[in-house]
């Protein structure tokens, strides 16, 4: 039974003949290809060609898998699959916690990858409808971000912000106009074991704030709604 073609399939292996026989498997369905060995380069792939599945190997060379898939869901929802030798609970649980859709142990049958893709399409309606490409850039006023690059600026100048500020940042951006709620924010960014830590929350906001806001108390990006949490507001580019 052939399975859906025509969709972005990236493939993230830096072991050369598992990833050639991943990629043998796939060529045949008509499939648009790409491969990268890398955790970096799996980023800026995914952010620049927004494929439709990512299949991801976790024993990368540079950064653990699991962190790719972090990276990437800080401004993407596109379905990855893990594909790793690891196969303990712990491993599992761990990357479908950061984000993976579906976990898939070394070895496998090309058969099984093939419905496990198939899956993953049909799940994320990317069958019957062209899907809307996200971009690896968010512009609003004078700030802008490079989601690939993990790097942001405001009017041209690149903001020097620590993990845990640009991490709020990008949560922010890709929520434009929707009050995110202080537990949200937390679990988002720090996890669930760091629920009740809102003071943190209001420190890292108000650092955030002061390298993007040019008047915090009269904010023109991040709105504070008293008791709820965080909305990051539409704003227009600074008149020269």
């Amino acid at each position: 039974m052939p399975i859906e073609s025509h969709a972005i399939i990236l493939v993230v292996e830096d072991d050369a003949t598992v990833r050639n026989l991943v990629l043998t498997a796939l060529e045949a369905q008509s499939f648009d290809l790409l491969a990268e060995s890398t955790g970096r380069g799996a980023i800026a792939s995914a952010a620049t060609n927004a494929p439709d599945v990512v299949l991801l190997d976790l024993g990368l060379p540079d950064i653990d898998g699991i962190e790719v898939v972090r990276a990437i869901r800080v401004w993407s929802q596109m379905p990855i699959i893990v594909v790793s030798a690891r196969s303990e609970d712990a491993d599992k649980i761990a990357a479908l916690d950061a984000g993976a859709d579906d976990y898939l142990t070394k070895p496998f049958s090309v058969g099984e990858l093939q419905a496990r893709i198939r899956t993953t399409l049909r799940r994320s309606s990317y069958l019957s409808n062209a899907p809307t490409r996200e971009s690896s850039t968010f512009e609003n006023g004078d700030l802008r971000i490079d989601y690939s690059a993990g790097v942001a600026y405001l009017s041209g100048e690149e903001l020097h912000l620590t993990p845990i500020e640009y991490k709020l940042l990008c949560l922010l951006s890709h929520n434009v106009d929707r009050v995110l709620t202080h537990s949200f924010i937390l679990n988002e960014v720090w996890g669930v074991e760091h629920q009740a830590d809102l003071a943190s929350l209001r420190v890292f906001m108000g650092t955030l704030r002061k390298k993007i806001e040019s008047d915090p108390a009269h904010p023109r990006y991040i709105q504070t709604h008293v008791g709820v949490g965080y909305r990051m507001i539409r704003a227009t580019a600074a008149k020269d």
